[in-house]
């Protein structure tokens, strides 16, 4: 058995229950990780409250959490590209989430090595966010370099990734954020930042290629920038 943080049921707003759970069972292609940091995200909250009880159909009782940063204790008989003692941080796939826990097991192609120059608690704070902004800018939009691109949310966890992997993608980058967040934003990189509590956004621009929104539908039904 491990200790872990459980979601017994469904409910907005509701506490987790710290637990016993048993442990992960370890499939030839997995990486049993001893969990030292683990991110917390929206998404974990939605799940929850039953948001997506519809596309992810969970069954309480179950342990929450996306992003994950420990190191290997124990590797499948198929794993080729860990060892033990290893560093490592991952987003285990979804149906094998769990991070609120002592231990995880993750497939091997949904892990990598943790860079060195990055604490635990940074690397866990990276995997979900960072997947995202990659799926979202190079997957899907295809952002190319000498495009512009309006990042909403740019102090956020998504926003703070995408308008550095959209500089380096050669882009043009405007962004909305709070007043206490603009100097944040610059030093990210950001080329036109919008303090959203001082203008709207829909005024100052024009004529963008991309769009990425991690905010309410009311701003993603105003497409007069793009």
């Amino acid at each position: 058995m491990m200790k872990a943080f459980i979601l017994d049921r469904y409910k907005k707003k509701d506490a987790l229950r710290f637990g016993d759970m048993p442990e992960p069972t370890l499939r030839d292609d997995d990486v049993l990780v001893e969990i030292h940091a683990a991110g917390l995200n929206v998404l974990d909250s939605k799940i929850r409250d039953g948001e997506f009880k519809l596309i992810l159909p969970y069954r309480p009782p179950f342990t929450l959490g996306h992003d994950v940063a420990g190191t290997v204790v124990r590797i499948g008989s198929k794993v080729r590209r860990f060892k033990l003692g290893d560093e490592v941080y991952a987003r285990p796939r979804d149906g094998r989430i769990g991070t609120f826990a002592e231990y995880i097991t993750v497939n091997e192609v949904d892990m990598a090595l943790k860079p060195k120059t990055l604490g635990m608690e940074e690397a866990a704070s990276i995997p979900l966010v960072g997947l995202t902004a990659w799926q979202a800018l190079v997957e899907l939009a295809e952002l190319k370099k000498g495009q512009k691109v309006l990042i909403h949310a740019g102090s956020g966890g998504v926003g703070t990734l995408a308008i550095q992997l959209a500089k380096h993608l050669g882009a043009t980058v405007a962004t909305t954020t709070s007043t206490a967040n603009v100097e944040l934003v610059r030093s990210l990189g950001a080329d036109v930042i919008i303090d959203y509590k001082k203008q709207d956004f829909e005024k100052v621009l024009s004529g963008y290629d991309v769009a990425l929104n991690s905010l309410g539908g009311d701003t993603l039904q105003n497409r007069s920038a793009c």
